[in-house]
This record gives C-alpha cells, sequence and structure tokens, in this order.
C-alpha cells in the first residue's frame, strides 16, 4: 500500500490554517462527506442511544459531538492533536449551551490519554484517513472501548479497484494523508483487536467530490479566493487536483467505507 511521508505535524498545519478553513467553507461545520444525513444514519445504525457516553477520535472542531449531544442526548469527549480546531470547539460548545456535554482532551489519538474502558461507543467521521498508524489508532479505540462497546467510524479508503502507486501518491499528498486503508484492510484491523463487525460497507462519495467542485466553480469562487490570499494559481491547481479525485472516485478507485463493530 502506497505511503507518503506525511505525518501528524501535517495535519495539524492544515487544520490551523487556511486549508481547514477552505474545507469548512464547502463542507460545512461537519467537515465529512454527507454532514448530517451521513452522521444520522452512522449514528442510527451504530444503535446510538440516549445516556451514552461516546469517545470521537479525531474530532476537529467537535460538530460530531454536539451533533449526537443534540441529536441523541449522548455525552460526549473528543481527542484531537490541534489547538486550533479545539479552541473553536469550545466557543461553539459554549455558544450552543452543549459546554457539560460535550468535552475535549488534547492528544494523539493513537495514545490516548485517557483510562481503559471509559466509554460505550469510539466514533469516527473522515478523519482516520489522516493517521499515520491505524493499527495503533484501532487498538487505542479498542482500549477505551468497555467490553460490549461499539466502535462506528466512516473514513475515505483505496476503492476496489486499486489505485497505482503515482495514483495513490498524487491524491495523498494533496490531501496529506500518511496513507489510504481499504475496507478488507480495516477489517482486518478490526478483527485483529478483538471486534466482531457489524458492518462495513462501501458508501456514496464521487457524487459528493463532484459536489464540492461545483460549490467552488460556481458559488463560492470569490470566498474561495479570499481565504487563500487571492492566489489565482494556487485556486486553479487545488481544482486540478479535486478533478483528479473525482476521476479516481467515479472509477471506484477511491471511496469511502462505513465500520460498525462490537467490542468481543
Amino acid at each position: 500500500m502506497k505511503r507518503t511521508d506525511k505525518k501528524l505535524s501535517d495535519v495539524q498545519a492544515v487544520y490551523s490554517g487556511a486549508e481547514g478553513t477552505l474545507w469548512e467553507l464547502i463542507m460545512g461545520e461537519q467537515i465529512h462527506v454527507g454532514g448530517m444525513n451521513s452522521s444520522m444514519e452512522l449514528a442510527k445504525n451504530a444503535g446510538i442511544k440516549e445516556g451514552m457516553h461516546g469517545c470521537d477520535l479525531c474530532c476537529c472542531n467537535g460538530a460530531g459531538m454536539r451533533f449526537l449531544a443534540e441529536n441523541f442526548k449522548t455525552e460526549m469527549t473528543g481527542v484531537d492533536a490541534t489547538d486550533k480546531v479545539i479552541e473553536t470547539g469550545k466557543a461553539r460548545n459554549e455558544a450552543r449551551g452543549l459546554a457539560d456535554k460535550v468535552n475535549f482532551v488534547k492528544g494523539d489519538v493513537t495514545d490516548i490519554p485517557i483510562e481503559d474502558e471509559k466509554f460505550d461507543f469510539v466514533w469516527g467521521e473522515d478523519a482516520w484517513c489522516y493517521v499515520e498508524d491505524k493499527e495503533r489508532l484501532i487498538s487505542e479505540a479498542a482500549r477505551v472501548l468497555k467490553p460490549g462497546g461499539t466502535i462506528a467510524f466512516t473514513d475515505w479508503v483505496e476503492g476496489p479497484a486499486g489505485m497505482t502507486d503515482d495514483e495513490a501518491d498524487r491524491v495523498n499528498t494533496f490531501m496529506k494523508f500518511p496513507y489510504m486503508e481499504s475496507i478488507s484492510g480495516y477489517k482486518k484491523l478490526l478483527e485483529e483487536n478483538g471486534f466482531e463487525i457489524k458492518e462495513a460497507n462501501q458508501i456514496d462519495f464521487a457524487e459528493y467530490v463532484d459536489l464540492y467542485i461545483q460549490m467552488l466553480t460556481k458559488q463560492l469562487t470569490s470566498d474561495a479566493l479570499r481565504i487563500i490570499g487571492n492566489d489565482m494559481e494556487l485556486f486553479q491547481a487545488m481544482g486540478g487536483e479535486m478533478m483528479n479525485m473525482s476521476e479516481l472516485a467515479h472509477a471506484n478507485k477511491m471511496t469511502r467505507g462505513r465500520f460498525i463493530a462490537i467490542k468481543k
């Protein structure tokens, strides 16, 4: 599986700067594909219920946690390594009256600074593609889950058609991913860490990449240019990379997966 040299520091730079702001412009506060509809389907399929305590790994600004606290009456703890998104998330929690239901812990999700068997479920949305050591991530998720607890996440993954090394290097470098796991790869990691898999399916992706391209080129061009300092050359280069992702997505070379599993 083709890997890049991208590290946690590269991801922190993205979400501390203009690139993170640009992603939120086109995807909304819930910086993942499908927004609220995707979150609702994941939560319902995972059996998330009122009173549960969940942990969102790579929680970014906490939008997923606020969604769960508001719609499923859960208590949430988020783990992220980027100061800027944590501070933004805390302010948004206060504004929404959720400071007592949603909290943040700064840390690396491959070494979570939380005790064993604390949570009813572990949650993630389109963020673990940024994690270099996914084996350690899944192991840590298992550690902080109670026996019988649920892991529920979506992620960008390599599609069943597969990518060449050059294709993988191009998209992973643009997105700052160390690598993209596959659906079969995640299934293997989950099983090796004591999970019983309930769902591991490919879900919609290509149509959303096309949507984001249309938003940037037909509606949000001025906003996007302002964020990147009115650098038209950079804007056009980013557009080219988005078009490349669209082609890979339509060829089923990169896609998105939804995973739900139970800790034995």
